[in-house]
């Protein structure tokens, strides 16, 4: 982590939180225009499945925000789908991707 800017960086610690406090598959977290920042963790129920990243999305979303900064995904895998952060806040907001222990594996712009 220490390649990233502090904020991102922050936004990998919150979203390495969100998966070991539910055990997830996943955590997510985005950092919104006014530098607020909503961490979620993967949801898979039977009726529906969301990953963080879509639910950290969400949650910025149903605050009222205008548009994104940056975000970040911790997972074992070794690819996302980015689609949501394209979708709202366009081409240009990286989104980075941690491994489980925090080790940045690529920051990609969406």
């Amino acid at each position: 982590m220490s390649d990233l800017p502090a904020e991102d960086a922050k936004l990998v610690t919150l979203a390495r939180a969100a998966r070991a406090r539910t055990r997830a598959a996943e955590g997510a977290a985005v950092r919104d225009s006014d530098g607020r920042t909503y961490s979620a963790c993967t949801v898979a129920l039977d009726t529906v499945a969301l990953t963080a990243l879509q639910l950290a999305v969400a949650m910025a979303l149903s605050s009222g925000v205008k548009g994104l900064e940056a975000a970040a995904v911790v997972t074992e895998s070794e690819t996302i789908d980015v689609n949501v952060v394209r979708h709202f806040a366009g081409a240009a907001i990286p989104v980075v991707l941690a491994d489980p222990t925090g080790e940045v594996r690529n920051v990609q712009n969406t």
